[in-house]
This record gives C-alpha cells, structure tokens and sequence, in this order.
C-alpha cells in the first residue's frame, strides 16, 4: 500500500510520497538512522505536488483552520487533484500520513480518503521538515525562514487579540496586586506604629485605624507642639471632637522620649509613603470594581467583586471557571487539603475561596456545607452567563442572590424557597423588559404611540381588575355627568355579574340532570343482571333436583 504524506509548511501545501516501506517494515530506528542523510531520505521520500500560499493572510487562516483540526477547501482540493481517485465501493490502494490525528479524522470523514498518524509516520514528516528547502528547487535559502518568521508573528499576534470590554487578564492583575498590597500596607502601619510608639505611644491605644494613625503622625511630628488650637484640625483629620482633646491630653502627659529632627523627618516621609500605598489600594479596589462589573456583572452581583475576582484568578480566566462544574468550583483554593484527605482517606473539604463569601459566615456551623454545595451551583450558573451572554447585566445574579438569602432563611427558619424554573423566569422576562426598555429609549415613540400604549394598558387593567374598580371607584372630574356615567356603569357591570350566574346555573343543572340519567341508567342496567343471576341459580336448583 502506498502511503503520501502531507506537510504544512509556512509557503504552502507539499504532498510527498514514501517508496520502500515495505522493505523497511515500518521500523522507526531504521527511520531515524536514515533522516539525516539526503541521499538515503531522498530515495525513500518524493515529492509528488507542491501549492504555494497566495499571501500571508491566507497562511494564517490556513494555520488556525489546521490547528483547530478542520479541512480547508483549498486543502481539499490539493488533495483531490494529486490524490489518486478511488473508485465507489472499492478500497483505496493507498493512505495519507498526517501529524494531527483529528485533521486526519476530519479529512477521512469529508473525502473518505484513509488516514494514519502513528511514530513512523512523524518520523518521516520530521525528515521532511529537515530537507524540506532542498525538495523545493524554486525556494531559495532566506524564503522559508522569512515566511516561518512572519507566519508565526501573525498567528501569536492573532491568538492574543481578544476584546478589550471583557479582559480578565486585567482581572487577575489586579487582585494579584490587591493582595500583595494589603500585605505591604499591614506591615508597614504596624512599622510605623512601633516607630513614631517611641516618640508618642499613648497614640496607639486612641487610634485604632492604620491610615488614621499615619495621618496623624504626619501631621502631629512633634507632640510638644500640640496645644488646643490644634484640636479643629485634629477633629478633621479623625471625624471626632472628643478623640481631638483625648490626644491633645494624652500628648500634654506623654511618657515617650523626645526624637530629634531627623528622625521625625523619616518617620514623617515613612507615614506619607504609608498614606499613599493605602489611597493606591483604595484606588485599585474601585478600579477591580468596575472592571468585575464589566466582564462579570453577575458573578459580582451574587458572591462579591473580591471573592468573584479570587475565582477567575485561579481558575486562570473566565471561560476556565465557566467550563468548571459546581463541584470543582466549591473546593477552587483547597487542593492541598483535597489531595491530603485523598491520600490519608479522611473528610475532603467543603469549601476553598467561596469560604470567603458572606453567606457561609451567615451560616450555622452544621450548614455551612450545604450552603458552599449550593452558593458554588449558583455562582458556576453566573459564571456561565457572564462568559456566554450576548449583552452583560446583572439581573440573573440578583436573582440569584436572592435565591441564596431564600435558601439561608430555609435552613435557618424551614421558610420554603421558591423553586428555580419560576426564579429563572423571572430574571429572563426582566431582561427581555430591560432590551425592549433600551430599544425603545433609542428610538422614542411618537406621542400618538404612547397614548394608543396608555389607552391598551388602562382597558387591561379594567378587565382584569373588574372586582377592584367596583370597590375602589376613583372619580377625577368634578362635574356630575362623569359621576352619572360612573353609577351606569356600575348597574352595567351588575347586569352583566346576573347573566354570567344565570348561566353557570343553568350549564350545572344540565351537567346534574346529563348525571341521573346515566344513574337511572345503571340502575335499568343493574336489574336485568340481576334477574339473569336469579336464572341461573334457578336452573342449578333444577339440575340438582
């Protein structure tokens, strides 16, 4: 059997053929020993056809076609030109070796040509790819790398293009950076609280707050200047009169030892350096909130801007933790505790990153699993909007917390929850009111519309709520025609309530009166039987006579 062997190269199509191999007996050793040498390779492989690209646009359409697996047409036709035909009914003579097995799968399942990818065939395309200049006489030396080298700029510029309204990447960044700064912010309050303790640590116990107490340490520098003018200013600074006068004492009756002026000037640059990481961290987390609302509004809505970002940074992006079932979801940050329960055969835990999430903290302590299984169901359910929704809002996810506050009031109080089909219903005519709301916002109707609008929803709500405006009559003019035609209406109405009762009568008469007849019926029925029975026995009593 002959077997061909395709090659995609950054130039274009080239299709070789393999003489010999029976000879050979597929062995892959013999294969590697010969690659290196281009008179023994050069007999064994042939070119047979050769298609160039047209241009640089199409080779990269021609790689992501193949890297995904899927025939071209003008792969097909390259193929069904220089292929040689097999008739219908028959084997084909012949097989083609191809290094991705599902190209060969695909090609096998649109042309039915046969297909094989295995090590003796790789071997042979990597003989290919090494002498591949010299099979090509037209190719001169710089070409292919040239157009190896621009291929691949375009297909990795291609692959890392995405849309720039949904980056997680930015996402990731940013939490990253978030909790690094925490940490930093942490430890070098507590550097400034054990430094400017020295000079004042009576401060330590009045104010509690890392940005405060750095605040003030700027401001106070030395706590001998401090008198009663000061207090207004301190009261701005900390949002209190009375902690303004607490300090002002506790400076007067100090016990901290006097720092010189160089000192107060690092500790000084230290707490303004302090100050600005804190209002930097203050700053990100808006950033990291708008950037959640714009790539995962949902996500957001139902477990938090934090705790949703904590998610998607370690499932690596959004489509990674929409493609997670709820299962995996649920325990995402507890692998080490998951694989230590596995291997010693303990409990596997119950929760990862959701364990920050304020529902599980609202939770008793017996439910809190119960309640991460069902926050990680809800929370894969909203990743999987945000990843696949045409347009983003952030109606599913309230739902969807609600639904969570439901389930946290059914553990705690046994109130019964609505079920999630009337839920999802909910949320999906609310998205469809919101469409129609900003279609209509974008083309505003003429006035005439909008009165035809009114007019159709008040005759709605007349039929609907006929009962409610017999009771709750609103009159809005003032002349007594209007109260009139109200009163008329009323008797209307009544007439209208007297037919409808008569008729109901009437239909149940008749469903009463179409009822005994069948009774009397059955009792017609029940006689005869009856007297066959009395017939029987009759002829029995006469048979034993």
């Amino acid at each position: 059997m002959a077997l061909y062997l395709l090659y995609e190269s950054a130039s274009g199509y080239g299709l070789f053929l393999a003489n010999g191999i029976d000879e050979i007996g597929q062995n892959t050793e013999a294969v590697r020993n010969s690659i290196s040498d281009l008179n023994r390779f050069g007999k064994v492989v042939q070119l047979t056809a050769f298609v160039p690209f047209e241009s640089s646009l199409d080779a990269l359409t021609q790689c992501n076609s193949l890297t995904e697996g899927l025939m071209t047409d003008e792969l097909r036709n390259f193929l069904e030109l220089n292929l040689p035909k097999v008739k219908e009914g028959k084997k084909a003579k012949f097989s083609l070796g191809v290094s991705e097995p599902k190209l060969g799968s695909h090609i096998f399942e649109v042309t039915k040509i046969p297909c094989q990818s295995n090590e003796f065939v790789l071997e042979i395309i990597r003989g290919v790819r090494l002498h591949f200049e010299r099979f090509i006489k037209d190719l001169k030396p710089g070409d292919l790398e040239k157009a190896q080298l621009g291929l691949g700029h375009s297909y990795s510029r291609a692959k890392v293009k995405f849309n720039v309204n949904r980056v997680d990447n930015m996402v990731i960044q940013a939490i990253f950076l978030l909790d690094t700064l925490d940490k930093d912010v942490n430890s070098f309050s507590m550097r400034v609280r054990e430094w400017y303790s020295w000079h004042f640590p009576e401060l330590v116990k009045i104010v509690n707050d890392n940005y405060l107490y750095a605040k003030l340490a700027k401001f106070i520098e030395d706590k001998s200047k401090l008198s009663e003018e000061n207090v207004p200013e301190l009261t701005e600074i900390l949002g209190d009169e009375d902690k303004a006068k607490e300090v002002v004492e506790a400076a007067k009756a100090s016990m901290g030892q006097d720092l010189s002026p160089i000192d107060l000037i690092n500790v000084q640059q230290f707490a303004q350096r302090v100050m600005d990481l804190a209002q930097y961290r203050k700053n990100l987390y808006d950033y990291l909130v708008t950037k959640m609302n714009d790539i995962a509004p949902n996500l957001a809505s139902l477990i938090g801007e934090v705790v949703g970002a904590r998610l998607i940074s370690h499932a690596g992006s959004l489509t990674n933790l929409a493609k997670c079932p709820s299962s995996t979801l649920q325990i995402l940050g507890a692998e080490k505790a998951l694989f230590r329960a596995l291997k010693t055969r303990g409990n596997t835990p119950k929760y990862g990153l959701i364990f920050h999430s304020s529902f599980i903290g609202r939770a008793s302590a017996r439910n809190k699993g119960r309640m991460a299984r069902y926050l990680a169901n809800k929370c894969s359910m909203a990743s999987r909007i945000d990843c696949f929704a045409d347009s983003g809002s952030t109606i599913f996810g309230e739902k969807l917390r609600e639904q969570v506050e439901e389930r946290l009031d059914f553990y705690d109080k046994g109130v019964a929850p609505r079920k999630n089909i009337d839920v999802m219903k909910a949320a999906i005519e609310g998205a469809a009111a919101k469409d129609d709301d900003m279609e209509t916002e974008e083309a505003t109707p003429a006035p005439s519309a909008k009165k035809s609008k009114k007019k159709k929803a008040r005759s709605e709500a007349a039929e609907d709520g006929e009962a409610m405006a017999e009771d709750k009559l609103t009159v809005t003019t003032n002349g007594g025609d209007d109260i009139e035609d109200a009163k008329s209406e009323k008797k209307k109405k009544k007439e209208k309530r007297k037919l409808e009762q008569e008729q109901t009568v009437e239909k149940s008469n008749g469903t009463k009166k179409k009822k005994k007849s069948k009774d009397e019926e059955v009792e017609d029925v029940q006689p005869a039987s009856e007297i066959k029975k009395k017939k029987k026995k009759k002829s029995k009593t006469e048979d034993d006579e």
